[in-house]
């Protein structure tokens, strides 16, 4: 006897292509091809447009020889204090924000304006401030990420729904009490999305003061590649740096996102 429902699920089944994780190969491998397509037409020079397969090999050469690896460890630290240090005070500021009439009309509208100002635009008043060295690249890293964390979490906190404060206030919640196990969860959504935001703001800021300023990290490998007239290494350090920010963001940012949308009810 033939089983019905067994025979509608065979039918219904999704072909191989249709799965998420074959569509991205199957894009990445028709990008790879026509990259390699348009070096063989030999329309510019290989110095200005490099091959897949030099690319590769500056890849491999240069996490062989450690000088990517060095790169990625020098950036990424100076990336993980300084967004690190955003995250703390952007919070802290955008709660203070979103919960005070006064700084919010003051503060707030500083806040805002400042949002608008390219984070690089601070390099020249870091290195007045700081010098030549890491205080004056943290500083710019920081004022990137710090901004959007801020504007976030206090979005988030006056989207609070006036429900869950009144609850809590007839049940007592006072002071820190209220933000911590009120305010802080209800807005939780919102502040992982500016931390989102805030981290991608962190890596261009970290990026544009590398090139400009000349020490270790990604940046100045980059800076080297352009001198050297090498694109190979440049197109290289550049696929480094997004892979590190997909990776981040597909190990990190999206399940913690997925998670707290979920619990929140705001999604699957």
């Amino acid at each position: 006897m033939i089983d019905i429902d067994t025979t509608i699920a065979r039918t219904r089944r999704p072909g191989l292509f249709a799965r998420p994780a074959i569509r991205k190969l199957a894009f990445f491998l028709l990008l790879a091809a026509g990259w390699e397509g348009l070096f063989r037409l030999g329309l510019w020079p290989p110095y200005l447009f490099p091959s897949p397969s030099g690319v590769a090999r500056t890849l491999a050469r240069g996490f062989g020889n450690g000088t990517f690896l060095i790169g990625i460890a020098v950036s990424m630290r100076r990336l993980l204090i300084g967004f690190a240090a955003s995250a703390v005070a952007g919070t802290l500021l955008g709660l203070a924000l979103g919960r005070v009439r006064l700084l919010d009309q003051t503060l707030g509208s500083l806040v805002l304006g400042l949002q608008a100002l390219p984070s690089i635009c601070w390099l020249p008043l870091a290195l007045l401030w700081f010098g030549l060295g890491e205080p004056a690249i943290l500083f710019v890293v920081i004022t990137g990420a710090l901004l959007a964390i801020t504007l976030s979490t206090q979005a988030g906190v006056k989207n609070t729904d006036p429900v869950y404060l009144r609850a809590a206030l007839n049940l007592g919640a006072r002071g820190w009490r209220l933000y911590l196990l009120v305010v802080l969860p209800a807005a939780l959504p919102a502040i992982i999305s500016g931390m989102k935001l805030g981290w991608s703001f962190a890596w261009r800021s970290l990026m544009a003061a590398e090139l400009l300023y000349v020490s270790l990290g990604l940046g100045q490998l980059l800076m080297m590649g352009r001198e050297l007239n090498d694109m190979n290494q440049v197109v290289a350090v550049m696929l480094v740096i997004i892979a590190i920010g997909l990776a981040v963001d597909r190990l990190f940012f999206t399940p913690l996102e997925t998670r707290v949308r979920a619990r929140w009810g705001l999604g699957e």
